[in-house]
């Protein structure tokens, strides 16, 4: 993985503050879900639930007065369930307003997906819940020496050609 003095850096370019920390043998089952709900997401757990799993970590970022975001719930939280072998969160956008702002979330809901430190998804809207189901599987299923050495490549021409 691609690394700055700051940490990992991201397929976004944004670096996780912090590095890779202890791995605990790569996932820590104590940050997995506990009900099949949904994790709550906010700035002083973010990292940790993210650097300490090398399985898909799903976040949805939404807010309680969004009505895409409400329509999209059921359909996240029945794949949290189905799915206990990824992690499912999700930020309120309202209450964690430097976590928004830090991905750059413009538009709710926003969907990212986290494997291995690196974002490999990123997109706005509310999904179907066949569509959720495709992206996760694909989440799960990704090559993560693969999307390695494109970020590595990505990061090589940039330097050649900043």
């Amino acid at each position: 993985m691609a690394e700055s003095a700051s940490g990992p850096v991201l397929a976004t370019g944004l670096v996780l503050a912090g590095g890779r920390g202890s791995r605990m043998g790569g996932v820590d089952k104590g940050l997995q879900l506990l009900d099949g709900k949904p994790l709550a997401l906010k700035a002083d757990n973010f990292q940790r639930h993210v650097e300490r799993n090398d399985i898909p970590v799903v976040v949805d970022f939404w807010a309680p007065w969004c009505g895409p975001c409400r329509s999209f719930a059921p359909a996240y939280e029945a794949a949290s369930e189905k799915h206990p072998d990824v992690v499912f969160a999700k930020v309120n956008t309202e209450e964690q307003q430097a976590l928004a702002g830090y991905f750059q979330i413009r538009s709710i809901p926003t969907l990212m997906i986290f494997r291995e430190q690196i974002i490999i998804f990123a997109q706005p809207g509310a999904l179907p819940a066949a569509a959720l189901e495709q992206v996760i599987e694909k989440a799960k299923a990704l090559d993560m020496n693969e999307v390695r050495r494109e970020i590595e490549k990505e990061q090589a021409n940039a330097s050649k050609n900043g």
